[in-house]
């Protein structure tokens, strides 16, 4: 199974769904395996500086195979990734909010969200990938 235009505007309409039960404009991407953007969409009035977040938070969750949130710890000074945030012409993103689309044990993609604060934009990034289908 892959990511498709399809199945990314439905995880962004479920983002989208959670994001304005909150009260909180965001920004939704999905990108594919290769972390390259399938969509993306920005709430009115959500922060500008959130549509580069967003898709970098999706295609972070891809090129490091894991949620964003999970690198903040391991990226601290003294940890063993300290400075990865500065790789990858400073695409990858260490807080909370890209998560990697996994199938069949496979990561078939990324979803990013960003907006809100890093509570919110995980709220409304799993609750995309909660409508993977």
């Amino acid at each position: 199974m892959q990511i498709n235009l399809d199945r990314a505007l439905a995880m962004m309409a479920a983002a989208r769904k959670e994001a304005e039960a909150i009260g909180v404009p965001m920004v939704i991407a999905v990108v594919d395996d290769g972390g390259n953007l399938i969509a993306q969409q920005r709430m009115d009035d959500a922060l500008l500086a959130s549509v580069d977040i967003a898709l970098n938070k999706a295609y972070t969750a891809v090129a490091v195979k894991t949620a964003t949130h999970d690198l903040c710890a391991l990226a601290q000074p003294g940890q063993p990734l300290y400075g990865i945030h500065t790789t990858d012409c400073s695409r990858i993103i260490i807080f909370g909010g890209g998560f990697p689309i996994i199938h069949d044990g496979r990561i078939i993609g990324g979803i990013g969200v960003s907006g809100g604060s890093v509570e919110d934009d995980m709220r409304c990034a799993r609750a995309g990938l909660a409508a993977f289908a």
